[in-house]
């Protein structure tokens, strides 16, 4: 099975070097803190969220945003 090339920002993304526990918790998790900390001070967050955005992710923190924060952020800008 071939899987898409990962975008170029990924090699430069902190979420990279930690595991995806964090970014996609099981649903009974309470906090997404730890990802969120991660997704501030990493270089290429915005890209992140962009790609989030772009191609509608529907899990998993993005760019530090969660799941219902993205919604907003598309129907805002619908």
């Amino acid at each position: 099975m071939n899987l898409p090339k990962p975008p170029p920002w990924v090699d430069k993304a902190l979420c990279a070097q930690v595991g995806a526990d964090e970014w996609f918790p099981e649903p009974e998790a309470t906090s997404t803190a730890t990802a969120r900390a991660i997704c501030a001070r990493c270089e290429v967050r915005l890209d992140c969220l962009n790609y989030a955005l772009a191609n509608n992710e529907p899990y998993g923190v993005w760019g530090g945003f969660g799941v219902a924060e993205r919604r907003r952020l598309r129907r805002s800008v619908a």
